[in-house]
């Protein structure tokens, strides 16, 4: 039997939680499923996806890293080309860690097992800047879940990243999440206005958890995206959505390179949404993986 879930769904946020949901109809066949099998890694801490990040420090402490999620059952029902394979191999291995003045914090890409933390956190970020009663937050975890499973169905066109942060004498906890499109193929078929170009990167869905903001989480969130779309893809166009009422987010954006494109016209007020901008950053191409973000790194952020 075939489980179908169609659903258009609008999450307006508030404040500094901005997300933008847009679930589309989903047809999840698990019998049609045509896995990959591939070897089964080795168990290995955080530290061995640095290859590919900025960190001050070496001595900082790692959490574990779950099994390859190319074993999981979360498969894509579909063959996968060799230069599809090498993309999902390096989405693996993706690690980005930053030193906060605050404590640290890594980003990497969502393990099946940790689906349900991400579901959580996305699901209470949305019933907050909606204002909606507590008890929504078990029907939007149905709703999100169903998202992430077919968001997770095109990888590796798109990936949901989260990012874990670890205060001085604390032990880490998940602190946020951002999903990232890198072409037309994991691009949403109902993308939310104005209407970004389907073949250029695109960053959305970007939550941090209510009591860890203002650390800087969100500023690393995106430049782990930023740092990932450039070594994933050619296009150095990326694009991201923000609404005109968040001030704090606009001007974090703005600090990060990124400039208006286009606006959403006063008719989507009709739609019960508020006003956006589309906003694009050209990123630079990088001699070093991070080079992009050495200049930055120690300055406080707002998000």
């Amino acid at each position: 039997m075939a489980a179908t879930l169609s659903v258009s769904l609008s999450l307006d946020p508030k404040h500094n939680n901005w997300c933008y949901l847009y679930p589309n109809t989903t047809h999840f066949k698990p019998h049609q499923a045509l896995p990959v099998y591939l070897h089964k890694p080795d168990r290995h801490t955080f530290k061995s996806f640095f290859s590919h990040s900025h960190s001050h420090s070496s001595s900082s402490p790692s959490p574990t890293v779950p099994n390859s999620y190319l074993e999981d059952p979360l498969r894509t029902g579909r063959f996968l080309s060799n230069q599809e394979l090498e993309k999902l191999k390096f989405l693996e291995n993706f690690g980005y860690f930053q030193e906060l003045t605050t404590g640290s914090m890594w980003v990497r890409v969502m393990m099946p097992e940790e689906m349900d933390g991400t579901v959580g956190l996305l699901a209470e970020s949305f019933v907050e800047s909606m204002l909606l009663p507590a008890g929504y937050v078990s029907l939007l975890k149905f709703l999100v879940k169903q998202y992430l499973v077919e968001r997770r169905a095109v990888m590796p066109h798109a990936v949901t990243l989260i990012g874990f942060y670890r205060g001085e004498e604390e032990e880490e906890e998940l602190a946020g999440t951002v999903e990232v499109c890198f072409d037309k193929m994991g691009a949403s078929t109902s993308p939310p206005t104005p209407t970004p170009p389907k073949n250029s990167p695109y960053v959305c869905n970007m939550t941090v958890k209510k009591q860890l903001r203002r650390r800087g989480i969100g500023w690393h969130l995106l430049k782990a995206s930023e740092e990932l779309i450039s070594q994933m893809n050619s296009s150095k166009e990326v694009y991201l959505h923000c609404r005109m009422v968040d001030a704090a987010p606009f001007s974090m954006y703005k600090k990060a390179g990124y400039e208006v494109v286009k606006t959403d016209s006063i008719l989507v007020y009709l739609l019960l949404q508020r006003r956006k901008h589309l906003m694009c950053k050209k990123l630079p191409v990088l001699k070093k993986p991070s080079e992009l973000y050495l200049s930055n790194t120690e300055e406080e952020r707002p998000l």
